[in-house]
């Protein structure tokens, strides 16, 4: 009987043991202390003010801000009790910096100039947008595009081809196994989900596979169903600079390659060939095939009859649908696709009164960075870089999306369908400016000094920044964790890997001691980076679970931008390795920054 009675308190004490809250961390309790009236007994509308203007950095708050916020604590802790005078206890302050809304590490508003041309801007942008998984033989469909708009992407891309008939227009991963959805299907589900996420403009990218009479009819679908949302450049044999965000607010802009380039690449290579040379390098390998697909025998039931009314103002839909051919569907591109004949140099000429999107595989670009470095970043301060993966990631895995950003390049474009660290690198990047969509390239990138030198991502800098990063504690994992955790014989041993991915003389990764006891985890471990451009720098925020016998468990993890931190103490969600939110489980964290004297 003794043995059993033991063995009860084995199974039972570690689950109430597992669901026990740690108290206030030591620099939380020291705060309050100091700001607190009366040595502590609470905090005062006043004194939370102080603290936000002197702790957190937040110079503008006011007594209004402060009161919000007591005030929205006594409702979620004390059930709308209302006090002779409002003052939060330390409990009530943890509870405050512990809130995710409450206190978060990002601001969560568009604060950035949005009046530049696009090419001044990271644009957060998807490659295959349509594809649901691999490379090969997944699905094509409009649900990972609704998905990745609902997101704030803000580049969709389509590969357009056609139908078995040839009469009609499919969206597909070119010669390959993919099942196809029809262009209308997608460019619907686009009108309707555009600015869910994000006021600024949605940019279409084509891959053109199309004969001249397929180019009309989709420049009729086109114009048939964005209407006055449709974003259509003043008449121009080129485009001399690229409108701004403000500008093109709510609209839908298309970049493709112009007919007359797309032709003229044609008759070169000879139509119908299967070369693999057959195209520029505006798509991957599987991109590169011939127009004349066979390999399907869907034709969309949606011809150009059931677009006869236009969404928009009928007067500027008929003048945009009278020259209906090649000269209708050049009339759409606001931002034109190509590249000049010659070496890569020659690719990435600035020409004085015309810019252009010019699109490079990983591989060509990385070769473009090493050899040509400065001409790259030259090239993006006016004209549109585009970047997308090399075509054997046939799984839809991704490359490292900073060596894209530290050369100025405004189009990174990953498979959003997978997950992994270059995903959550993105998802961190534009996590900034309010999630719009749009990131504001730095000065650094934009800058011409004399001799018209430009940034050089090889020259070695001074350190410029100093980022202080106290890990202090965790919560959440019995709650978003519980079915895997709940029924282990003893509590899980967490530990935090904290680091900077950014320039390569930046990157690090450190990571806190293990600590097991109850679920809320205290670290209280504070981590130094010197960065020599924060300006691009992202913190990176992994959480692992010891396991002794194999590999360890992922816990969680985030990613923000160094640049955009609000200083003092913050509250970080984490996300699961899709990049998906977890409702409960977060981070208290104390972010200080010092300036390095130049």
């Amino acid at each position: 009987m003794g043995y059993m009675g033991d063995y009860s308190m084995c199974i039972c004490f570690p689950k109430k043991f597992g669901v026990t809250e740690a108290g206030p961390p030591v620099d939380v309790k020291e705060v309050f202390m100091k700001y607190a009236t009366g040595g502590g007994s609470g905090m005062t509308v006043e004194q939370l003010r102080r603290f936000l203007v002197e702790v957190q950095g937040d110079v503008e708050a006011s007594m209004e801000d402060a009161e919000r916020i007591v005030e929205e604590v006594f409702k979620r802790r004390h059930n709308n009790v209302k006090l002779p005078e409002l003052a939060l206890s330390l409990e009530d302050f943890q509870f405050y910096l512990f809130c995710v809304d409450l206190n978060p590490p990002l601001l969560n508003k568009v604060h950035q100039d949005m009046t530049a041309p696009l090419s001044h801007y990271f644009i957060y942008t998807g490659h295959n947008s349509y594809l649901t998984g691999n490379q090969i033989s997944s699905d094509c469909s409009d649900v990972p595009i609704i998905k990745a708009l609902k997101r704030g992407l803000r580049v969709v891309e389509l590969d357009l081809w056609p139908n078995s008939s040839k009469d009609d227009v499919l969206v597909l991963h070119g010669w390959t196994l993919t099942t196809p959805v029809e262009l209308i299907k997608c460019l619907r589900s686009i009108k309707e989900h555009a600015f869910s996420a994000s006021p600024y403009p949605v940019i279409i990218t084509f891959e053109d596979h199309l004969t001249p009479d397929l180019q009309a009819k989709v420049a009729q679908m086109v114009i048939q169903t964005f209407g006055n949302m449709l974003f259509c450049p003043p008449e121009s044999d080129c485009v001399k600079e690229f409108p701004s965000p403000e500008e093109l607010k709510y609209r839908i802009v298309i970049s493709t390659k112009p007919p007359k380039e797309y032709l003229e690449d044609k008759n070169l290579s000879g139509r119908g060939s299967n070369s693999l040379k057959d195209k520029d390098s505006d798509e991957d390998t599987w991109g590169r095939m011939s127009a004349d697909l066979t390999n399907d025998d869907d034709k969309s039931d949606c011809d150009a009859s059931e677009h006869s009314q236009c969404d928009g103002d009928n007067e500027a839909c008929d003048q945009l649908l009278r020259p209906l051919g090649a000269p209708a569907y050049k009339n759409l591109i606001s931002i034109p696709a190509g590249k000049p004949k010659g070496k890569l140099r020659e690719k990435l000429k600035v020409e004085k009164d015309k810019v252009r999107r010019l699109s490079l595989s990983e591989q060509k670009f990385e070769k473009a960075t090493v050899c040509h470095g400065t001409d790259v970043v030259r090239f993006t301060q006016r004209n549109i870089l585009r970047i997308y993966p090399k075509g054997t990631r046939v799984n839809s895995s991704n490359y490292n999306p900073l060596i894209g950003w530290m050369h100025g390049a405004q189009m990174v474009a990953l498979n959003m369908q997978g997950y992994g660290k270059p995903l959550w690198l993105m998802h961190g990047m534009f996590g900034s400016n309010g999630g719009c969509g749009y990131v504001k390239k730095p000065d650094f990138l934009m800058n011409v000094g004399p001799n018209d030198q430009v940034f050089d991502a090889k020259a070695k800098l001074p350190v410029k920044k100093i980022l202080k990063v106290k890990v202090h504690m965790g919560d959440g994992w019995h709650l978003d964790f519980k079915q895997r955790y709940l029924n282990l014989w003893s509590s899980p041993e967490f530990y935090t890997r904290v680091g900077i991915a950014g320039v390569p003389a930046d990157k690090t990764m450190k990571k806190t001691k293990k600590r097991k006891g109850n679920w809320t985890r205290v670290w209280d471990e504070e981590f130094t980076f010197q960065l020599t451009v924060p300006e691009i720098a992202l913190l990176r925020i992994e959480v692992h679970e010891y396991n002794m016998s194999e590999k360890d468990d992922f816990a969680g993890q985030t990613c923000l931008p160094v640049s955009e931190l609000r200083p003092g103490f913050r509250a970080v969600p984490l996300f699961n390795r899709k990049g998906e939110k977890y409702t409960s489980l977060r981070l208290l964290l104390r972010f200080e920054f010092v300036q390095v004297d130049m």
